[in-house]
């Protein structure tokens, strides 16, 4: 009798600590995933900054660039009527002499 009553507490021991090694394994498994999810949002919010970082610098540099090409086109503008000026000038003479006489 005294060894059918310790075989059943060695059974009742051995199914709590099988019911202690499941408990432990589910939470250690969920500590597991909500470590991965946190590192996968730190990951996304990472990639935002990132992106949106990328985003303002290519709204800077485009700004500048668009800047840069207004002045080289004023710049050619510019020239062209130094260049031309002249010729009209002297077109318009030549107009007038011939309206003249």
């Amino acid at each position: 009798m005294e060894l059918i009553k310790k075989i059943k507490d060695a059974e009742k021991e051995a199914a709590k600590i099988i019911e202690q090694a499941k408990a432990d394994a589910l939470q250690q498994s969920e500590q597991f995933r909500q470590r991965k999810q946190d590192a996968l949002e730190q990951a996304e919010q990472q990639r935002k900054k990132a992106v949106e970082q990328s985003v303002s610098k290519a709204e800077a540099e485009g700004k500048a660039e668009v800047e840069k090409l207004g002045s080289q086109a004023q710049m050619q503008r510019d020239e062209l009527r130094k260049k031309v000026e002249p010729k009209i000038v002297a077109a318009a003479d030549k107009v007038m002499e011939h309206l003249k006489g």
